[in-house]
């Protein structure tokens, strides 16, 4: 990573984070539903549901109240092109 570019944030199922700004409902807890281009949130208080770019909710996070389980996120995280034994091309 180059000197001039930001930290990549990681995140994970599970994770409750909190936002600079309250929701609407006055809920600030917020819980990691979906990862990927897209993070999806919802709200611990009124459980309405959003999706927030990740460059977004980086900018807009101020800290973690609790983690998630990165064997769950790792569990559901896609897998690359070629990268198993269903992948390896060999299967005449």
């Amino acid at each position: 990573m180059s000197p001039g570019q930001p930290e990549v944030v990681e995140f994970r199922l599970g994770d409750v984070v909190t936002l600079r700004r309250a929701h609407p409902c006055g809920g600030r807890e917020w819980l990691v539903d979906r990862l990927g281009a897209d993070i999806g949130l919802r709200c611990r208080s009124c459980d309405r549901h959003l999706l927030l770019e990740r460059r977004t909710l980086e900018r807009r996070l101020t800290g973690f109240l609790s983690r998630g389980d990165p064997a769950i996120s790792l569990a559901v995280a896609p897998q690359g092109q070629g990268g198993g034994p269903a992948g390896s091309g060999t299967g005449r």
